[in-house]
């Protein structure tokens, strides 16, 4: 069995997104594409570039970076993985602990209540699953295991 399970968070009781002084988090522009998959291809697992790049290529874009002295520091997608999926979220090492990841994932999930969903699934969450618990109120998904989920189909699976 694989690691991890699918969580369920609802976007009409999730905090107020705050801005960061000095971090500016906003919706990707394409022509930053290549800069927030190579952040990606740096920092993250190689899994994620293809989910980015699918949230990059849709309309609206559904990937979010948060930018500081015009230098990528972290990034959230949605409807990446699936539709309502939120994720996959990253932020630069040297920025954790600075509230980034928090405010760039609320930010986009205020897109995604915006968008007209009402919940957001978390896939394949780990180690992170008291995070969201906390900041979120999200809850495992009952049989929410990758081999149950929208992941049975990779080929990795």
């Amino acid at each position: 069995m694989l690691d991890g399970n699918d969580m369920i968070v609802n976007l009409t009781t999730i905090p107020a997104f705050k801005e960061i002084e000095g971090i500016k988090i906003c919706q990707m522009h394409p022509c930053d594409a290549e800069a927030v998959l190579d952040f990606i291809r740096e920092h993250f697992a190689a899994g994620w570039i293809g989910e980015a790049r699918y949230a990059m290529m849709q309309d609206p874009v559904r990937c979010f970076i948060a930018v500081e002295n015009k230098r990528v520091v972290g990034f959230a997608c949605y409807d990446a993985t699936a539709k309502d999926y939120f994720g996959p979220i990253g932020v630069h090492p040297d920025m954790q602990g600075r509230g980034v990841g928090t405010q760039l994932m609320l930010k986009t999930l205020e897109a995604m209540r915006a968008y007209g969903y009402g919940y957001a699934v978390i896939g394949w969450v780990r180690e992170a699953a008291p995070f969201y618990k906390k900041v979120l109120g999200a809850e495992y998904i009952k049989g929410g295991i990758p081999e149950n989920s929208i992941y049975n189909r990779l080929i990795s699976m």
